[in-house]
């Protein structure tokens, strides 16, 4: 094997050679398995830690050029070793422990949170075969939205521990909005395991010969807006609102712990753009290149566009946000799913299979995208999701505070 070809798949080379070097010591296969482990995560930590230092000074630096504005540039050429100092300030703070609150389940908060979001890199191929995932499981799918579901569990924890009204308030926001943007995005993945007929997350990589974001636009938006709801990213961050909860379930948190949770939003987000890219665009798949150069190039491309998103659109209220998930996505993923389930039967009765290019269903799928999101739109602020119903003003409060809010609407 050439130093190119051994660089093409680097991930799966690295594991390759690591496993037959123990298999020559004659060792029992589970201490291989637990050794093979090992290295594993090691490789994972390599790929995940540096992406995510690069992505915390990319947001201050990509919403800055945005903005017009400078953005962090002291420390180090173009402020690169800003992230660093950042966290050399926060693990020196003072870590504060609210004193009726529960200190155990204060301190496994932010713990479950960064772990909920580092374990669905498990299933994550970021190379050939079976061994380009950590753990290439034949169900890799519901492992993703099993683990994915932790972080309300952890925000919860944060909130209820905290014994602070704002946190709290912030908790119970995150419960409902997280689960219910669980349900639209779960629904979204269904047309992709039709179209592929596997829950393995390496079988969907493989069967893209093109990407699937061409016959599943629809389900890719919804996926993706999920996600941002999911993660608490602007314009969907009403979990954090500083305006009205002061930073909501974390406001009691300093210091490492703090930071903790701030690590985690990030490995998160990382996660959701890895899965985006595995499921929507192809994941390691490209040409000439190495294929964790692609698959890293598109990671930072989805990461590009939900920085684009918070630095061009505003915070929305949370009644707007729980209204667009179950009047506005919930009936878009169900109308995916049939429409996608009719494709496929089509597809596979009258002519090759998916393994050739559909080109037929990939101008349809985009025409019904359009068409669904313009006219659903409509309906949506016609079922009220986009504006808050005010009614008669009641006697005795035309005057006063308030009054200006009280209006009867023309």
């Amino acid at each position: 094997m050439s130093v190119w070809e051994y660089i093409v798949d680097l991930f799966v080379n690295v594991r390759t050679d690591w496993i037959e070097w123990l298999q020559g010591f004659n060792l029992a296969s589970s201490l291989i398995i637990l050794l093979d482990s090992l290295i594993g995560i090691i490789l994972m930590l390599i790929f995940v830690f540096p992406i995510v230092i690069i992505f915390i000074w990319l947001e201050r630096r990509f919403i800055a050029w945005m903005q017009l504005r400078p953005g962090p540039n002291r420390c180090g050429p173009f402020g690169l070793l800003q992230p660093i100092a950042d966290a050399i300030k926060t693990l020196i703070k003072e870590l504060i422990m609210p004193a009726k609150g529960d200190k155990l389940v204060h301190w496994l908060a932010p713990v479950v949170l960064f772990f909920s979001g580092l374990m669905l890199f498990a299933v994550i191929p970021i190379g050939k075969g079976h061994l380009g995932a950590l753990a290439d499981l034949n169900i890799g799918i519901l492992y993703i939205v099993a683990i994915g579901s932790l972080s309300v569990t952890a925000i919860f924890m944060a909130g209820w521990s905290s014994n602070n009204k704002y946190a709290l308030l912030g908790a119970m926001r995150a419960v409902a909005q997280l689960v219910s943007y669980e349900v639209p995005m779960v629904l979204s993945i269904v047309g992709v395991v039709l179209i592929v007929g596997s829950l393995q997350m390496s079988e969907i990589v493989g069967q893209q010969s093109y990407p699937f974001i061409l016959v599943q636009p629809l389900g890719c938006f919804i996926y993706f807006i999920g996600a941002m709801a999911e993660l608490n990213r602007s314009p969907m961050d009403q979990i954090e609102a500083e305006s009205e909860l002061t930073t909501g379930y974390f406001t009691e948190y300093s210091g490492m712990k703090f930071a903790t949770f701030f690590l985690g939003e990030y490995i998160s987000t990382l996660a959701i753009a890895t899965i985006v890219t595995t499921l929507f665009l192809g994941g390691w798949k490209g040409p000439f290149l190495p294929v964790w150069f692609w698959f890293v190039f598109k990671v930072f491309a989805v990461f590009l566009v939900i920085l684009w998103m918070r630095a061009t659109l505003i915070r929305v209220r949370i009644d707007q946000i729980m209204a667009f998930s179950w009047k506005f996505l919930l009936p878009m993923a169900l109308i995916n799913i049939f429409i996608t389930a009719a494709e496929v039967l089509i597809w596979d009765k009258w002519m090759s299979g998916w393994e050739s290019f559909p080109w037929p269903f990939i101008f349809v799928n985009w025409a019904i995208a359009v068409v669904l999101i313009l006219l659903w739109s409509k309906i949506f602020f016609k079922l009220g999701g986009g504006r808050v119903e005010v009614g008669e003003v009641r006697p005795g409060y035309s005057q006063g505070y308030g009054a200006d809010l009280q209006a009867p609407v023309s």
